[in-house]
């Protein structure tokens, strides 16, 4: 079986995805592979359209195109408002959990003091397909409170933390991710604004919460800090009582994790 997903002469003499690939890293010897590779690369520089594209990696254009579209469909690739390709957000996410461990083991001093400072229980957040999941928790040792223990996966439709991982993501996904959700655009367009989301018997009734984004090197959002509890504690406007206090965690996690090696 010919693994390379070429059309005889339908390379341009000038370059090849396989020469791409080699100046990079070398050739795998799976072409396919090999083609997504220099897509992937190409794609480091910013979006990119199917003709800019197609000059830099050599590929022709009906080959990359269906390459394209696959990775678009594996969330390896994205587009842009303008409709050019960029990177996608599962790289985001696959990089974030191969920093997991240095996120969690950062996240554990960071929410105890949060947690003590509010009187509530805190957690770290990560977006996993759709999904968001508990890496790192907190908990109010005393009196009722929100229990969510590390491993709990919990939906993207609604909560805090979910509006703080969708608010920025590009707009096919942010389009996708309210679709069946309990917030709507404006609130996510108020979160970008302020800079963090808090809910309201979101999730859960009678449960309140306040959430601020983590970001990674590249200013990405990786993760969300959040404080929970019931809303007679947290009361009706939980971020103006303790925004600011989640916003400093979050941006502390953000630093750590910016200064680690």
């Amino acid at each position: 079986m010919d693994t390379s997903d070429s059309v005889r002469g339908d390379t341009p003499p000038s370059a090849t995805a396989e020469h791409v690939v080699h100046a990079l890293h070398g050739p795998s010897g799976v072409g396919v592979v090999d083609k997504a590779a220099a897509i992937l690369d190409a794609l480091e520089g910013g979006p990119t359209s199917l003709a800019q594209l197609v000059s830099s990696t050599g590929i022709a254009r009906p080959t990359l195109h269906r390459l394209a579209s696959a990775l678009v469909h594996h969330r390896l690739v994205g587009r842009d408002l303008q409709g050019k390709y960029i990177l996608g957000s599962r790289l985001t996410e696959l990089a974030s959990a191969a920093g997991e461990d240095r996120l969690t083991s950062a996240a554990g001093p960071v929410l105890a003091r949060l947690r003590d400072t509010t009187g509530e229980s805190s957690q770290l957040f990560r977006r996993q397909a759709d999904s968001r999941v508990c890496v790192a928790s907190a908990e109010r040792p005393v009196g009722l409170r929100d229990t969510i223990p590390v491993g709990t996966r919990l939906s993207m439709k609604a909560g805090s933390a979910a509006q703080v991982l969708l608010a920025w993501e590009d707009n096919e996904r942010l389009v996708e991710g309210l679709t069946g959700a309990v917030f709507t655009p404006t609130v996510l367009a108020v979160v970008r604004r302020r800079g963090w989301a808090q809910s309201l018997g979101e999730r859960e009734p009678g449960v309140a919460s306040v959430s601020a984004p983590v970001r990674g090197p590249s200013g990405r959002v990786v993760a969300a800090v959040s404080i929970s509890g019931p809303i007679e504690r947290l009361t009706r406007q939980p971020g103006r009582v303790h925004a600011e206090t989640v916003s400093r965690a979050a941006h502390q996690l953000t630093e750590l994790i910016r200064s680690a090696p």
